[in-house]
């Protein structure tokens, strides 16, 4: 293994994504992540350096609008939960 000048280090460029043997599929999962979230995270209501967490309505409703996506897909989740097993019951048991 070579170290090279360890005094005087060159650097390469950064890290690149992955190669991926199925493209359409990453292309298909990061489509849905930007259709789903598509707003950029609020860093500035994040402050770790802060013991008492304090949120006002405005903060509030700019967290819920930054995870709105991912409430209406958690939203749609339950409901096919619910409604799959019941309209599965039905067709069984109601065969009319």
């Amino acid at each position: 293994m070579e170290l090279g000048n360890i005094s005087q280090p060159t650097y390469g460029p950064g890290l690149e994504a992955p190669g991926s043997n199925t493209p359409g599929l990453v292309a298909m999962a990061h489509g849905f992540l930007r259709l789903v979230q598509p707003n950029p995270l609020p860093v500035e209501m994040i402050d770790f350096g802060q013991s008492q967490i304090e949120f006002n309505q405005e903060d509030i409703k700019e967290l819920l609008l930054y995870e709105l996506g991912f409430l209406i897909c958690a939203a749609i989740g339950v409901l096919f939960i619910i409604f799959v097993p019941l309209v599965g019951c039905c067709f069984c048991c109601c065969r009319c």
